[in-house]
């Protein structure tokens, strides 16, 4: 078993991935700065320090853990915030990750699996499904934050043989996703409906997004750990839902009478995301076990 870390594990997605890798019998070393992780989504087992992947402290933490594998999954994740502030989301998302890199390179790290962004990366593109040979056209500084260190990726396996893979993520959802936060539209829509509130969609609700439950890319991140290429890999269904939609299927499993407004739409998001998953179908074996009924189910029975 390995000795592997983990960064923005008290988050969203690397929380439920921390859970399963001990299952595994990994041992797990835990980076969060908590600033949105929640102490309450730490696995007790997990070894944790409260740190900030951009502060220096991080080559102390490497060089008393001396871990194997790296999931780097902590970021600034909110592409209305990165199109507002870019400055702050490139110290996070870009001099943050190359702390990390700079550390993996330093302490022998034998892979560092990314959590890149399959919807930010592309832009809107007129193949859909999206496959990871089309052209990458960020229309946020999130997307182009995310193509900038798959680029440097590249470098450092390059140059110092650090094995990576990136797995460009479609649009997460499922239990302790953050309700309050401007991302996750599940997250919100399931929050507010439950509680009877007025539900916002910005824009018609028409955009289109690939939404895939996150056991089903916390078993793709865990089954890249035995890939010995180093890849990129689109992470989705291949099936495009719109926000209307979503709205009305959870309004239906939640016998709910509530209401929608629309909003104007917010600058930097994409009008359609959807993404294509038959290259890591082909070469891992991977594809989405739960359709968007069975998620949104677990996902309302956690929200509850």
């Amino acid at each position: 078993m390995s000795k592997i870390l983990v960064s923005g594990g008290a988050g969203f997605i690397a929380s439920h991935l921390t859970d399963k890798l001990i299952d595994k019998g990994h041992n797990v070393v835990v980076i969060d700065n908590l600033s949105t992780g929640k102490k309450e989504n730490l696995n007790p087992k997990a070894k944790f320090y409260e740190a900030d992947i951009c502060n220096s402290e991080i080559s102390q933490i490497f060089e008393a853990e001396k871990p194997e594998i790296v999931f780097h999954f902590a970021a600034q994740i909110d592409v209305r915030k990165s199109v507002k502030d870019p400055i702050q989301d490139a110290k996070v998302n870009i001099l943050g990750s190359l702390n990390l890199l700079q550390n993996c390179q330093k302490n022998e790290v034998k892979k560092f699996i990314f959590a890149s962004s399959g919807g930010a990366i592309y832009g809107d593109t007129d193949v859909i499904p999206t496959p990871e040979t089309h052209s990458e056209n960020p229309e946020s500084p999130y997307g182009i934050c995310k193509l900038t260190i798959e680029k440097y990726l590249h470098f450092y396996k390059e140059t110092f043989g650090l094995n990576y893979t990136a797995l460009r993520l479609a649009n997460i959802y499922g239990p302790r996703q953050n309700s309050k936060g401007e991302a996750g539209v599940i997250a919100i829509f399931c929050n507010k409906i439950l509680k009877n509130e007025e539900v916002v969609i910005n824009g018609d609700g028409e955009k289109t997004r690939d939404f895939v439950f996150v056991d089903d890319v916390v078993n793709v991140a865990i089954l890249s750990i035995e890939q010995e290429k180093s890849d990129i890999y689109n992470i989705g269904t291949g099936i495009e839902t719109n926000i209307n939609e979503i709205f009305r299927k959870i309004k239906e499993l939640t016998n709910s009478d509530c209401k929608e407004i629309h909003a104007p739409e917010k600058l930097g998001e994409q009008k359609r995301s959807c993404l294509d998953f038959s290259k890591v179908k082909q070469e891992l074996n991977w594809e989405p076990e739960y359709n968007l009924e069975k998620g949104l189910g677990d996902t309302i029975k956690w929200f509850k």
